[in-house]
C-alpha cells in the first residue's frame, strides 16, 4: 500500500508539473514558495496592464513572505495591507512611508461586522473587481474568504494545510485541534464562490471562472484539480512523524508497548 501511494504521489507530481504551465515560473522575491514569479505570469496572461489593486492580510511588515509587495515595487500597485498585531503593524507603517501606494490597516479581519473583509475594502474605496487577494493568517483563512461576498478579486491566494492529503476535508477549528483548511475543503468553497484552482505552491492560487478561458488553462487539470496538488508537505510531515516515532520506540520500554492495543500501536508506530 505504501508503494502504491508513493508511486501515485510521484506520478501526480510529475504529471502536474508537465501540464501546469505556471509551476515553471516559480520565483521568490518576497514570497515563500515561488508565488511572486507565478503571479507575474498570471497577470501577464490576463493582460492586466492598468494599475493593480491588491489586498493582503496578515501582512506583517508588508515585505516578509509577502505575495503582493513585489507588485508594489514592479507594478506600482495600490496595496491594502492588513495586520492585526500591533508590533508588526508598526513595521508595516514604516514600509508604507517608503512606499505610499501601501494602505496600512491595523485590524484583525473577522468573518462579519465592522472588521469583515468586505467592510474594510469598502472603507478604503477598493473596486469590486480588484485584482488580487492574498490570505495568510494561519487560522480561519477560509471562513473569512467565504464570508466576503460583495468583492470579487480576479486572483485569490489562500493558505491551506498542505500536509493533509488532497481528498481530505477539514475546516480549521482550534477548539477541537483541527489545524488549517485542507485542499479539498478550500476547493469546495472556491466552487461555490465561482473560482477554479490553477496552481498549488503550498498556498492555493485560484482564478475567477470567467477568466479561465483567457489563460487557456489545461482542461484536464480543471476537471481533475487533485492533479495540481504537490505532495512535498505531506512527505515532510511523514518524515517528521517518523523521527518522533523512532524516538518513542527507543524510549518506551518493550513491556509497555506490548500493553498497547495492536490497533493503536499499528496506527501510531
Amino acid at each position: 500500500m505504501r508503494n502504491y501511494h508513493f508511486i501515485r504521489n510521484r506520478w501526480y507530481k510529475i504529471n502536474s508539473f508537465i501540464k501546469n504551465m505556471y509551476l515553471k515560473y516559480r520565483k521568490n522575491f518576497f514570497s515563500q514558495n515561488g508565488e511572486d514569479g507565478i503571479i507575474e505570469k498570471i497577470i501577464e496572461d490576463l493582460n492586466l496592464s492598468q494599475k493593480l489593486f491588491v489586498c493582503e492580510f496578515g501582512a506583517w511588515d508588508g515585505k516578509f513572505a509577502s505575495n503582493t509587495f513585489n507588485l508594489v515595487i514592479k507594478k506600482n500597485s495600490v496595496a491594502l495591507m492588513i495586520e492585526g498585531d500591533n508590533e508588526k503593524y508598526k513595521d508595516l507603517v514604516k514600509t508604507s512611508k517608503q512606499y505610499p501606494n501601501i494602505i496600512p490597516v491595523n485590524k484583525f479581519v473577522t468573518p462579519d461586522g465592522d472588521n469583515s473583509l468586505d467592510k474594510i475594502l469598502e472603507k478604503n474605496n477598493f473596486p469590486i473587481d480588484y485584482d488580487l487577494l492574498s490570505i495568510d493568517i494561519d487560522s480561519n483563512d477560509l471562513e473569512i474568504w467565504e464570508s466576503a461576498t460583495k468583492y470579487k478579486p480576479k486572483i485569490v491566494i489562500i493558505e491551506i494545510n498542505s500536509s493533509l492529503l488532497p481528498d481530505v476535508r477539514q475546516r480549521h477549528n482550534a477548539k477541537i485541534g483541527l489545524e488549517g483548511n485542507s485542499f479539498q475543503s478550500t476547493l469546495d468553497v472556491a466552487k461555490r464562490k465561482g473560482y477554479s484552482p490553477i496552481v498549488h505552491t503550498g498556498n492555493l492560487i485560484l482564478l475567477r471562472n470567467e477568466l479561465i478561458d483567457i489563460i487557456n488553462f489545461d482542461n484536464d487539470l480543471l476537471k481533475n484539480p487533485n492533479k495540481l496538488f504537490i505532495y512535498d508537505w505531506v512527505n515532510k510531515n511523514k518524515e517528521k512523524n517518523n523521527i518522533i516515532i523512532k524516538l518513542l520506540k527507543f524510549f518506551i520500554p518493550n513491556f509497555i508497548r506490548k500493553k498497547i492495543s495492536a490497533r493503536f500501536f499499528k496506527t501510531i508506530f
